[in-house]
Order: C-alpha cells, then sequence, then structure tokens
C-alpha cells in the first residue's frame, strides 16, 4: 500500500478530518499533549488496516478507536495531576478567543465526569452524533447513552450555575 492511492487517500483523510479528531482526542484527555499522543497512537493502528477501513465510514472507525484508546489508557493512567492547557483552534472560528472563558470552565467541568460520560458527551454533543450512532461507537444500548447523557448533564448543570448567563441553569430558571 505504500506510495499507492492507499497512502494518499489516508493523508487526505488525515489532513481533512485531523483538526476535528485532535479536538475530540483534546476532549477527551483535557490535555493538548495527551490528545495528540492519542491520536498518533490510533493513527498508527489504522493505517496498516486502512485499505479496509476507508471502504466504509472511516470516521466513524476512527472515532471508536479514540474513545476505546482513551478509556484503556484511562485505566492504566496516574492521575493525580489535572494539566490546564490552552484549547486548540476551532476550525471556522473567525475569532478564535470568543467564548475562551466558558469553553475551559466547560472543559474542565467535562473532565470530571466519568470516563464514558464524557465519551457520551463528547460524541453525542461535540461530535453532534445521534443517539444510535453515539451507541454504535460505544458499543452499548441506546437507553444507555440516554441515561449516561442525562447523568453526565445534570452534573455539567450543578459544576455551571454561574456560567450560564443570569445564572439560569441550563435553560431553567
Amino acid at each position: 500500500m505504500r506510495g499507492g492511492r492507499g497512502e494518499r487517500d489516508f493523508e487526505e483523510f488525515v489532513a481533512a478530518r485531523g483538526p476535528r479528531l485532535l479536538r475530540m482526542a483534546w476532549l477527551l484527555t483535557g490535555d493538548a499533549h495527551l490528545a495528540e499522543d492519542l491520536l498518533q497512537t490510533v493513527l498508527a493502528r489504522v493505517w496498516p488496516k486502512w485499505h479496509r477501513i476507508a471502504r466504509d465510514r472511516p470516521e466513524a472507525y476512527v472515532r471508536k478507536a479514540l474513545v476505546h484508546t482513551h478509556a484503556s489508557w484511562w485505566r492504566r493512567r496516574w492521575r493525580g495531576e489535572v494539566p490546564h492547557g490552552v484549547l486548540p483552534d476551532r476550525a471556522g472560528d473567525t475569532d478564535a478567543y470568543e467564548g475562551v472563558d466558558l469553553e475551559q470552565s466547560l472543559a474542565a467541568a467535562v473532565r470530571l465526569l466519568p470516563v464514558r460520560q464524557r465519551a457520551v458527551v463528547v460524541l453525542r454533543y461535540f461530535e453532534d452524533l445521534s443517539v444510535e450512532d453515539t451507541a454504535a461507537t460505544l458499543g452499548c444500548a441506546p437507553g444507555t447513552v440516554k441515561s449516561q447523557a442525562a447523568k453526565a448533564l445534570r452534573t455539567l448543570r450543578d459544576a455551571l450555575p454561574a456560567a450560564v448567563e443570569g445564572g439560569e441553569r441550563c435553560g431553567r430558571p
């Protein structure tokens, strides 16, 4: 596959989807360097199988690999320190710093969620996947996605009451 069409397809995929996948990895890990390591690890594992993966929804496959690899890292790593970093640039933004304080507060609150809830929030609300696609990515039932999302949103509402304008809690008075 080296030097052929498969390599070009892989390079085009990484160039086009890499920033979005890196942002997802950052949301999962909460650390820019770990996010880069996570994405590189997943891309290195995907590359030898690219000729099969590229045929059917390669982005979904890579997202699933990111979630599963992060979960396995999370189980092994010592989590005594909490990294604080700068948000990576968002694609398509005209002002990259608009809303950074709210984003950093939200990102910090998301990092406090359990791994499964964090994965559900990232896939459902940052990656904008449907309940069914999120369930398929995580390998669980749609009802599990819904319940984990509800628990995560409840936790985030409690963690971010001052971040919502006027002191309202996510649309509720």
